[in-house]
């Protein structure tokens, strides 16, 4: 057998994962359109400085078949920049969104995946996923949801995967679904397209007792997922567009227009409301919108969209203050152990990042940190030379007055008076 990054991509999986009809219930009509030219505009406008930020973007560009030539090109471009790199290293799932993305749609890309051997490349990220587990307690080097998104884009890519391994390590019960005690919607999402491709994949064999497993996994973690519906959301307004993937492929729910209605009302509002300012958080819920899930990527119908949206590539502009900044007093802790207090004057307006920096120029010794700029902002990765450690399940926590951030550090605004604590903590 030729090793699978030697197969041709064209046409690898063009058996129908699910009748096109079911994700048709719930897809925003036309008349409707114009509600999503915000998230358009959003992933059109963004400065992609590196080629992980906007694996997302490009995935979902050419899924839903949103047509910028220049924007395509240039991240494609800084991908294969990345990925060629041998000064970045990609984890697991960003390879996978790699392939997916520069696979989408019947594309130029495929010579490239061909030639890099990426599809190679993903299934020693997920063997080495997979040995993590093993040796450390059941827990992988990244997470599920990237273990998930590289099991996809192997199934998909006709990769090489372990059914034995699948079966073993995707139980619904498994810890890495949770986060504390907490269901992680949009983890389990990932794994039920993960799942369903394995399941609906004729081109690898499995006995009757497998195929029920799976089926059973599916079946279960579509119901997690809907015990997590909170008005028409599931989990968060983040998580849901991949929640209503998962579930047009796994359940009758949104053949309930009801549920559809609601879930489009929530979603719309959310919009209307600027909530999807990431690019990501734009191309994360758009395809479900527009009737697509991930598995349709190698469909031959993949990217065909007949309708023109409006979108503006203009660069909003800077508003220059008629009044001089007012400052605000906020308290900050660092608890590890023991915990650590400030507190630090910052411009109204600051986010949460824009405190810990301040707090860190009174005492580096006590507050000192580092970053790491990811799709989702920046994410805190030590504090005080303590890094988080997914084999030990060790993050950092960041909590605005008692209660964890539904924001990045970036992102989260904070208030005159707010109490802010970053929390050594354990999922």
């Amino acid at each position: 057998m030729r090793p699978s990054g030697q197969l041709p991509l064209t046409g690898l999986l063009f058996f129908s994962l699910i009748p096109s009809q079911l994700c048709q219930i719930c897809v925003v009509n036309e008349t409707n359109f114009w509600r999503l030219e915000p998230l358009i505009n959003t992933m059109l406008n963004a400065n992609y400085t590196k080629g992980t930020l906007g694996l997302n973007v490009l995935l979902t560009l050419r899924l839903v078949g949103i047509k910028n030539q220049s924007l395509e090109q240039q991240l494609s471009q800084q991908i294969k920049e990345d990925i060629n790199s041998g000064e970045m290293e990609l984890t697991s799932g960003e390879l996978a969104l790699g392939i997916l993305g520069l696979g989408a749609c019947e594309n130029q890309d495929e010579e490239f995946i061909r030639g890099a051997r990426l599809v190679s490349k993903l299934e020693a990220k997920f063997q080495a996923e997979i040995q993590n587990m093993e040796a450390h307690d059941g827990n992988p080097l990244t997470n599920y949801y990237q273990l998930s998104l590289a099991l996809l884009a192997l199934c998909l890519f006709n990769g090489s995967y372990s059914v034995t391994s699948v079966t073993c390590y995707f139980t619904p019960e498994n810890k890495n679904y949770y986060f504390g005690d907490q269901f992680s919607v949009d983890t389990g999402a990932m794994a039920v397209l993960a799942l369903t491709c394995v399941q609906k994949n004729t081109q690898k064999k499995m006995d009757m007792n497998a195929e029920g497993k799976i089926s059973n996994y599916v079946e279960s973690l579509a119901n997690k997922i809907q015990a997590e519906r909170k008005q028409g959301l599931f989990g968060n307004i983040f998580s849901t567009g991949e929640a209503m993937q998962a579930l047009f492929v796994s359940s009758d729910y949104y053949k309930n227009e009801a549920n559809c209605r609601e879930t489009l009302r929530a979603v719309f509002d959310n919009i209307s409301r600027g909530a999807f300012y990431l690019p990501i958080t734009a191309a994360q819920i758009l395809p479900a919108l527009m009737g697509k899930t991930y598995l349709d990527v190698t469909n031959p119908s993949c990217g065909l969209n007949p309708v023109k949206f409006n979108t503006s590539t203009e660069k909003p502009g800077t508003v220059t203050p008629t009044t001089a900044p007012l400052n605000i007093l906020v308290k900050y802790s660092v608890r590890i152990n023991k915990t650590s207090h400030t507190e630090v004057t910052v411009r109204k307006g600051s986010v949460f990042l824009d405190v810990m920096k301040a707090a860190q120029e009174k005492n580096e010794t006590l507050f000192r940190f580092t970053v790491e700029e990811t799709s989702w902002g920046p994410y805190i990765t030590s504090v005080q030379g303590i890094k988080a450690n997914s084999n030990d399940r060790t993050y950092w926590k960041l909590l605005s007055n008692g209660q964890p951030l539904s924001q990045g550090a970036g992102s989260h605004v904070v208030q005159n008076g707010d109490n802010l604590e970053v929390r050594w903590s354990k999922y």
